[in-house]
């Protein structure tokens, strides 16, 4: 049997949301072994000028419990 936790971060990225995601799983994965899945919560991005400057998602990260 196994146990699993889950924690939520917000990762960002000047590029695309693929990235921003791709940035918080591997920071994430310098603290936390194990991780299993993740799943976005919330998808966000900050406009400046008209124009898309950053993009932010909101992850959950499931990893399982030693």
């Amino acid at each position: 049997m196994s146990v699993a936790k889950v924690i939520e971060i917000t990762a960002s990225s000047s590029e695309s949301f693929e990235d921003a995601i791709n940035v918080g799983i591997a920071k994430a994965g310098e603290t936390v072994r194990g991780i299993r899945g993740a799943w976005v919560k919330e998808q966000m991005v900050r406009v400046e000028g008209g124009s898309v400057v950053e993009y932010r998602v909101d992850l959950k990260i499931s990893f399982v419990l030693e």
